[in-house]
């Protein structure tokens, strides 16, 4: 089991550095791929060679993740003092903290995306009541208007808007940020969806058959990962019928998943934003699967659209986990507890591993569960238990996951950076008290820990919003806690 986690860590890790670090430095991605996966080498060479009831030395433990960040930001670095000029042109950096002055302009080359009659234009798209323009600057694929906002954000970016497609047409994204110091700005970007528009052959999103096959094959997996569970695994071979003892678990973990990706399909539509459709990916070990996931192609209009699409997915899988969860912990049985148990040790789960988890246990099996005692899962409890997890960890504030962009929507990118760092230090820290929780450190780690930005992110949610990200966030904290042993008293 250590040997497969290892691999699949490795592999996403790979995938994470491809996609994020690739293309900014010249330090080739092995290296940054290995400095990356110090900590968990090292962690499970110690499983595999002295197990893991042997505790690790405290040095051991900590020293890979003291050293491996400098390390990997120097090589990042290094690479990019190495690079050069990039060929293609890119978008503007939005973290700039003012506009250039008239003496750093004359070290660049002049770039015009647009000619000197549509900036004359371009001046009129910005009425002074609403933003009043200062001054435009050229950059790579990239027109910067600096002003100062005479008005609420929302309003200013519908009526520049409504004007810069009256304009240049589809030709351009209007873009809305903020500098580091609260500054907001607009860019026109040249806009990638354009091709379709023109004639061209458009992109192929929906691919049905595709998904269709993605859920054929997650179904069989999870299925056999479900007989494993009734322990039947050794006679499957010779009675194929045994299957059906693994379809508990494999419908009711597809279907908490399923709701989650099919959740944030929906919002997504609903905002007009172009999407594929679900796509599960199969494991041949372990769970049978490792969840499913959605791709959205075109850009997230505003903050509310980005918080709505974000929230949906957990919220929606948390209403179909929880009736799945109570209903299996009420068909499983109380045992008890192992030494060595952990938190994937479904024959006997402590349920003090997590509070929401103690609750439930404690609604569905009321007193025959008490101190010293453990859980054996039934196939639907170990659905609804993933599916709980599953949750938990989408809900982190980090990066790319559901929560980083809830916290994002909600406080802005720059206040999102700042939180996210702060989960992955504490999660960190808690799986030195945890172990069972280090998997989900080293994936924090080694995700981004920034996200998109949506085309108008600096209009504010509204508080009914704000007071749902903060139940998210609560949800969060209820399931990651451990519980109090007075629960098993």
């Amino acid at each position: 089991m250590v040997l497969w986690l290892l691999l699949f860590l490795g592999l996403f890790t790979y995938l994470i550095l491809q996609r994020s670090v690739a293309t900014v430095t010249r330090t080739p991605v092995w290296i940054l791929w290995l400095v990356m996966m110090a900590p968990a080498l090292v962690w499970c060479a110690w499983v595999l060679i002295y197990g893991q009831d042997q505790p690790m030395p405290l040095a051991l433990a900590i020293g890979p993740f003291v050293i491996c960040p400098p390390i990997y930001w120097w090589l990042i670095h290094l690479g990019r003092r190495e690079a050069m000029p990039p060929k293609q042109p890119v978008e503007p950096d939005l973290a700039d903290e003012s506009p250039q002055t008239d003496d750093s302009k004359k070290d660049r080359p002049s770039v015009r995306p647009i000619t000197q009659a549509e900036e004359t234009q371009l001046r009129d798209c910005f009425p002074w009541s609403t933003y009043y323009l200062q001054n435009i600057e050229y950059r790579p694929q990239a027109v910067i208007c600096w002003g100062r906002l005479r008005t609420n954000p929302q309003e200013a970016y519908q009526t520049v808007e409504e004007k810069i497609t009256a304009l240049f047409g589809d030709r351009f994204l209007l873009v809305f940020r903020e500098t580091l110091n609260r500054k907001p700005f607009f860019a026109l970007v040249p806009n990638p969806y354009r091709e379709a528009a023109e004639g061209q052959k458009p992109e192929l999103i929906t691919r049905p058959v595709f998904a269709l096959a993605l859920l054929v094959i997650t179904l069989f997996t999870t299925t056999r990962f479900g007989v494993q569970l009734v322990g039947m695994a050794d006679k499957l071979p010779a009675n194929p019928a045994l299957l059906l003892k693994g379809l508990p678990y494999a419908l009711a973990l597809m279907a908490i998943l399923g709701v989650h990706e099919l959740a944030h399909y929906l919002t997504a539509r609903f905002y007009q934003i172009r999407t594929t459709l679900p796509y599960f990916i199969p494991l041949p070990f372990f769970l049978g699967t490792f969840g499913a996931f959605i791709q959205m192609r075109s850009p997230v209009p505003n903050r509310k659209a980005l918080f709505d699409i974000s929230i949906a997915g957990p919220l929606a899988g948390f209403v179909v986990t929880v009736p799945l969860l109570v209903w299996g912990l009420a068909h499983s049985q109380v045992v008890p507890s192992l030494p060595s148990g952990g938190m994937l040790t479904f024959d006997a789960l402590n349920p003090n591993f997590f509070l929401l988890l103690s609750l439930l246990s404690k609604l569905a099996l009321g007193g025959a569960l008490g101190a010293g005692k453990a859980i054996s899962l039934h196939p639907v409890a170990v659905a609804g238990y993933v599916g709980m997890i599953v949750t938990a960890f989408n809900l982190m504030p980090v990066g790319p996951l559901d929560g980083g962009h809830i916290v994002h929507a909600m406080f802005g990118q720059r206040t999102s950076l700042v939180v996210g760092q702060v989960a992955r230090f504490l999660m960190l820290i808690l799986s030195f008290i945890r172990p069972e929780l280090l998997l989900w450190a080293l994936l924090l780690i080694v995700m981004p820990i920034r996200d998109e930005p949506a085309l108008n992110d600096v209009s504010e949610l509204d508080n009914r919003r704000d007071f749902l990200g903060l139940i998210a966030l609560a949800l969060l904290v209820l399931i990651l806690l451990p519980a109090p042993r007075i629960l098993f008293n």
